[in-house]
């Protein structure tokens, strides 16, 4: 697992990733983290989201995904299904689902440069320490990046 500090959607803008991975619950929100802002920058991944079916739990450990084209660069953004629910207290992150939706996201994607924030350990309450090698052994010789969220403003 690389790691990096930086503006994932920023870097996916700029070409350094053909795929980028958001972790989301299976009621079709997107309305909190970067889930929010990737619905607000690109909305073709909250559509794609948005046609799966809405508070269904056999989509957790699955993706819908969208294809996003910016003036100079074309990638992908996964909507991975890595948490049923998204409020209350307690871990809303399932360990299972981020290792089957990585699992396929290998299969479906390999070969390419992917990205992701530090999916199921913000919001979702998740343990990190517990998700990055359920990531790295799913993702076992890929190029891929952990980006640690830090805004170019300070």
């Amino acid at each position: 697992m690389n790691i990096v500090s930086g503006d994932l959607l920023q870097l996916a803008k700029e070409g350094q990733f053909d795929v980028i991975i958001h972790g989301c619950n299976c009621f079709c929100t997107m309305g909190a983290g970067i889930a929010s802002q990737i619905r607000l920058q690109f909305p073709q991944a909250f559509a794609a989201d948005r046609h799966t079916k809405k508070g269904d739990l056999a989509k957790l450990g699955t993706y819908s995904c969208a294809k996003v084209m910016t003036q100079q660069y074309v990638f992908i953004i996964v909507n991975a299904y890595t948490q049923f629910k998204w409020s209350g207290n307690g871990i809303n992150a399932d360990y299972d689902a981020i290792h089957q939706v990585f699992t396929s996201v290998k299969q479906d994607f390999s070969g390419l440069k992917i990205g992701y924030p530090l999916i199921g350990a913000g919001l979702a309450g998740g343990d990190w320490d517990r998700i990055a090698p359920i990531i790295d052994a799913a993702l076992s010789n890929e190029n891929h990046t952990l980006v640690h969220y830090q805004s170019r403003c300070h």
